[in-house]
Order: structure tokens, then C-alpha cells, then sequence
């Protein structure tokens, strides 16, 4: 009989689905984002959740959780809101380049995965747990990767809104103190509060 420690907590048409998708999309947005698009959280996410589909480690799956879970869902209902409502704000971006006809329809299809994440984020933890070390990861790596969007990016592509959040670049501050703020808020009011939700939702992964 097979014991519960040799059966896969994560199904393997689920691996080889979710890897061919990141394989198609890939060299599509390569083509039509450019190399610094991957800098943005929910793309880091899609090769963090690779990994973590792979080796059924909770670790990226946490840390994603907390990097994304939030943002998703405003995408989400941001999203919902134009395509159902017609809703257009204008100081905000946000999915607008959703309805952009100049946009090739199937960067535009691939983009649906950010409905996804939340669900598989959610699921993957129930199945694997929530890793108590992912606020410390989630922070050492975002600290790499504002500073990083900063370098690499423009106004125009405003890459982890490291130009701010608007469809503008925020006229505050300096720039630099505008990515050190991002450095700053972003572990201290997004991470802190859903790490301390999270590990009171889900167990500790086994070992831990």
C-alpha cells in the first residue's frame, strides 16, 4: 500500500498544464512587454508558483500570497468593473490595456491568468500550508526588485508603480524616496497584515 508521504500533494496534470502555459507566455509577452515586464509581482509570481508546483514547497506559494493575493483581486475587480460596468477611471491604468484594441489579443487572452492567481494561491496553501518564513523572504525580495524596477523601468511602463500610482509619475517626492517608500510600506502595510491573517488560516507546512 502506498503511504501518504509518497503520494504527490499537487496533481501532476496541474504541473505539466500550469508549466506549458507559463511556456507559451513567456516568449509572447518577451515579444510585446519586453524583458522588464517579468519584474512586475504577478509575473515573478508565475515563475515563483512553477517552482513551488514543482517541488511542493509552501514557501512560494506564501510568499506570492503575499506579494500578489491583494493586487490580484484589484485586478480582478478592476477588471470586472470595466468589462461588466463600463467603468473608466482615468487616474488609473489598471486593466485599461485589457480593452485596448491596439493591444494584440493574445497578450490580452494570456493576461487572464491574473483571475486565476488568487484561486490557485488559496488552494495550493490548504493543500501545502502557509511557511511562517515567507514574510521575511517576501520583504529581502522585494527589496531587490523596487530598486531593481526603478532602474530598469520608465514613467511611461511604470513597472510595481515605482513612478507612483497614478497614470502619472507622483510629483511628492524625489524619486528615490518614492521607491524607498515602496520598500518601506509595502512588507509594513500589505505583507505584515496578510502574514499575520494567513498563518491563523492555514496550517504549518509539515516540519515546520
Amino acid at each position: 500500500m502506498q503511504s501518504r508521504a509518497s503520494i504527490s500533494a499537487l496533481p501532476l496534470w496541474l504541473k505539466v498544464l500550469y508549466t506549458l502555459f507559463v511556456t507559451l507566455l513567456v516568449p509572447v509577452y518577451w515579444q510585446h512587454y519586453g524583458p522588464a515586464n517579468f519584474l512586475w509581482g504577478s509575473d515573478i509570481a508565475l515563475f515563483m508558483i512553477l517552482a513551488g508546483i514543482w517541488i511542493e514547497s509552501a514557501l512560494p506559494f506564501s510568499m506570492m500570497a503575499l506579494a500578489v493575493l491583494i493586487p490580484e483581486l484589484v485586478w480582478t475587480a478592476d477588471f470586472l468593473a470595466r468589462l461588466l460596468l463600463g467603468f473608466d477611471p482615468q487616474t488609473f491604468r489598471g486593466t485599461a490595456y485589457m480593452f485596448n484594441a491596439e493591444t494584440p489579443l493574445l497578450p490580452r487572452a494570456l493576461s487572464l491568468y491574473h483571475l486565476l492567481l488568487p484561486v490557485l494561491l488559496l488552494w495550493a496553501m490548504q493543500r501545502l500550508g502557509y511557511d511562517r518564513r515567507a514574510f521575511l523572504a517576501q520583504t529581502l525580495l522585494c527589496w531587490i526588485v523596487f530598486p531593481l524596477s526603478y532602474l530598469v523601468s520608465t514613467p511611461t511602463a511604470n513597472i510595481n508603480y515605482v513612478f507612483g500610482f497614478g497614470s502619472e509619475p507622483q510629483g511628492w517626492v524625489v524619486q528615490e524616496l518614492w521607491v524607498l517608500f515602496m520598500m518601506i510600506a509595502f512588507p509594513l502595510l500589505l505583507y505584515l497584515p496578510l502574514h499575520l491573517i494567513l498563518q491563523r488560516l492555514f496550517r504549518a507546512p509539515a516540519g515546520r
